[in-house]
């Protein structure tokens, strides 16, 4: 069915206006976000589509843009507008007083919403001033952390452009299990040697898992 075939007071903009948008189900949320479905079917089934092929809401946190693309009645531009909007979610609901990042704990509850739901492992640095404000955070690489792949030239180049007196290493463990592998280790005495060279100090590298970290500074390979 066609939203023009469903009764005006019924569709999902006219509910949430009459209702709230609390009112509306997942599938009529994403329609809004859609606005438009395909010329064979509405936004309405494309929301639906979409909630079958991810089986659980909050697997959407996680989801693709390729994911999404192969999704019937999903194109570039839908796909990216439902990214952009859970990127949105997050940011809103970031908690700002965690931005002063001093411990793995509180960089831990800054991140953690980030990395939910992630397939690939993501390597993201904290850049932080004299102080331990953070001034920004950047993904640096995604896929298998490898030392011929993470290189520090990158992480650096931007603790320079942001003048950093230190910074944070932060990486998931898609698997779930936050246990450093003999990798993360290699790669963080690589990056710890590269900060020495140019005054750039590293304070840890945090391994995020499922509701887990580990920090690497704790657990004594930063001596």
């Amino acid at each position: 069915m066609l939203i023009k075939e469903i009764t005006r007071n019924e569709r999902p903009r006219e509910r949430a206006n009459r209702y709230g948008i609390k009112s509306l189900s997942n599938n009529e949320l994403l329609a809004v976000l859609l606005r438009t479905g395909t010329k064979d079917i509405s936004a309405i089934e494309v929301g639906n589509n979409i909630i079958n092929s991810i089986e659980d809401i909050k697997n959407l946190k996680g989801v693709t843009l390729e994911e999404l693309t192969k999704i019937k009645g999903i194109g570039i531009a839908k796909a990216v507008t439902i990214l952009a909007s859970i990127e949105l979610g997050k940011r809103v609901n970031r908690d700002e007083t965690s931005i002063k990042v001093i411990t793995p704990r509180s960089v831990y509850n800054y991140l953690k919403h980030d990395f939910v739901g992630l397939k690939q492992e993501h390597f993201m640095c904290l850049y932080l001033d004299t102080k331990n404000n953070l001034i920004s955070k950047k993904v640096i690489f995604i896929g298998s952390l490898n030392m011929s792949l993470v290189h520090p030239r990158e992480i650096f180049k931007w603790a320079v452009k942001y003048s950093s007196a230190s910074i944070i290493l932060v990486h998931n463990h898609p698997s779930g299990d936050s246990t450093p592998s003999p990798q993360d280790i290699e790669v963080t005495k690589k990056i710890i040697n590269s900060g020495k060279i140019i005054g750039i100090s590293v304070i840890d590298h945090i391994i995020i898992g499922n509701d887990s970290y580990l920090s690497l500074n704790e657990l004594g390979y930063f001596k």
